[in-house]
């Protein structure tokens, strides 16, 4: 099982929205990421600087940051743009963090 994080970026005032349709996750899309061998998946906001701080433990080879082609992901991509920094296709801007020290 490998470990990957990752930083996206909240828009001001969106907080409880973004909480709130994550609460809501979309079933179909709980299912992709589970199938795709994501068994470990957290985010957490920093909320002084509206930093996403995302971390995903996998089983295999993928990460939901490889995912982008798959139809449930592209209509959740356009469904959070309003509330994220996004790139043109609407993924969000998403920069992969190196991990500097870990502790079992």
């Amino acid at each position: 099982m490998t470990e990957t994080a990752f930083k996206m970026k909240l828009k001001p005032g969106c907080r409880d929205e973004y909480i709130r349709r994550h609460n809501e996750i979309w079933p179909e899309l709980k299912l992709l990421l589970k199938e795709t061998g994501i068994k470990d998946y957290s985010i957490y906001l920093d909320e002084e600087t509206n930093i996403l701080f995302a971390v995903q433990k996998v089983e295999g080879n993928a990460s939901s940051q490889e995912l982008g082609n798959n139809p449930v992901v592209k209509k959740w991509w356009k469904f959070m743009a309003d509330i994220m920094e996004t790139n043109p296709d609407f993924s969000p801007v998403s920069v992969p963090l190196l991990n500097v020290f870990h502790i079992d």
